[in-house]
């Protein structure tokens, strides 16, 4: 059985003071606070989460 892809985002910014669709990509992405890393699985929904709100997350390999 394959192993899935594995991802690692790190919040880089604040959300307030972003539109609101922005924000809750933040919180779908399942991060709360600043500096918070979450490991999730490589999907094309999540891979379109992050690059909407890139400029607020740092992505690494898992």
């Amino acid at each position: 059985m394959a192993k899935k892809k594995q991802i690692k985002v790190t919040l880089t910014r604040s959300p307030f003071g972003y539109k609101p669709r922005h924000r809750e990509c933040v919180r779908g992405l399942g991060l709360k606070r600043m500096h918070q890393t979450v490991t999730l699985e490589d999907t094309p929904s999540v891979r379109g989460m992050i690059n909407k709100i890139d400029y607020m997350v740092r992505v690494e390999e898992a």
